[in-house]
């Protein structure tokens, strides 16, 4: 693994964080993002003048892909410039310094959907989703539409669900719900219900959220209620075979998503995964099961008749291997002196020998 230079431009010794990169980009990173971006600004002042991908893999508990894939991110906001070299290899990582940034607008308007917990659904095999522009209403639209009763107990609800007053960009995103989703106030202010109960309040994470149900044709609030439900059922089947009693971690719930979304796996195979590594690990150890799932469905496996199909053919090729190596029987000696005829005595010829003994003996 080749080494990367990390340089900087306007940070000082301390790991000081700009209130910028808190107040406008950090809401709406994913959390692995921010601390690629953190453990950045600490090995700049720490005077780490080189590290590698999977030293700073290693260090933050994630993948190779994972750093890359925050690195590439910040690239795109231009929090940092990367530098390749002819195999595509990162050289150099120079943090940008954003202190001096004013447009705002650029900032709110700059976050890839492709960030959010739910595009992150498999850490190995993501793919990234261009950011998606919606239209910006105007003051006029804005008040017109919020003139409605519908819309005005929708926004009224949604402000007591994030406890706070409605932000200029709560009110774009909602009347974007409204108009261009299609979503009723009702399924909209369950999707706030929903988003505030998982812990996010940012408007990325809820429009990826929003998004993700009108491509899977959630339209109603009885339809989002089931599709969370089914997700909660997923959950619960993995904690039940892992013996937790708690709520899975966010990159737990990205491995389950991942089986489910992903590999399309029902609850009786990952049931199955999870037992299996209880058994072999000791231990409810998401990583090893995700890498049992993933060798299912590399193999093709569809349900239990497959996984008992590719154990016996592990059984059988573990036969043949043992047999392979079996000691052989030991062969005649190639020795000279065993390559003699062998006679066989009768027992006249006994009698004789007998005789001339005796003859010998008088």
């Amino acid at each position: 693994m080749n080494k990367i230079s990390i340089k900087a431009e306007g940070i000082s010794e301390f790991t000081l964080i700009p209130n910028i990169f808190i107040d406008k980009f950090m809401p709406s990173a994913n959390g692995a993002y921010v601390k690629v971006y953190l453990y950045l600004l600490r090995c700049f002042t720490g005077n780490y003048s080189e590290v590698t991908i999977s030293s700073i893999a290693d260090c933050l508990d994630n993948t190779e892909k994972d750093i890359i894939r925050a690195l590439n991110y910040w690239e795109k906001l231009n929090l940092l410039s990367l530098t390749r070299n002819i195999k595509k290899e990162i050289t150099e990582i120079r943090l940008i310094d954003i202190t001096n940034i004013k447009d705002n607008t650029y900032i709110e308007n700059t976050h890839p959907h492709s960030d959010s917990e739910l595009d992150e659904i498999a850490v190995s095999i993501h793919s990234e989703t261009k950011p998606i522009q919606r239209q910006s209403y105007s003051a006029e639209k804005v008040a017109q539409m919020s003139n409605t009763d519908e819309i005005k107990w929708a926004m009224h609800i949604v402000e007591i669900y994030l406890n706070r007053p409605l932000k200029p960009m709560d009110v774009q995103l909602i009347l974007y719900l409204y108009e261009e989703l299609n979503f009723s106030s009702e399924l909209i202010m369950y999707l706030y219900e929903y988003c505030v109960s998982k812990g996010k309040k940012n408007t990325s994470y809820i429009e990826a959220v929003a998004l993700t149900w009108a491509e899977e044709g959630i339209d109603t609030e009885e339809k989002a209620k089931e599709a969370t439900a089914a997700y909660n059922e997923h959950f619960n089947a993995v904690n039940k075979a892992f013996g937790l009693n708690r709520s899975p971690g966010q990159i737990e719930r990205q491995y389950i998503k991942k089986w489910v979304e992903v590999f399309k796996f029902t609850d009786d195979i990952i049931t199955e995964a999870c037992n299996r590594t209880l058994l072999r690990t000791s231990k409810p150890d998401f990583k090893y099961t995700d890498k049992i799932l993933e060798t299912w469905f590399k193999k093709g496996v569809k349900g239990k008749t497959d996984i008992k199909r590719l154990d016996e053919e592990f059984n059988k090729s573990n036969q043949a291997h043992r047999t392979q190596n079996v000691t052989p029987k030991a062969r005649p000696s190639s020795n000279k002196f065993n390559q003699f005829p062998q006679r066989t005595y009768t027992a006249k010829d006994y009698a004789d020998l007998e005789r001339k003994l005796l003859n010998k003996g008088l």
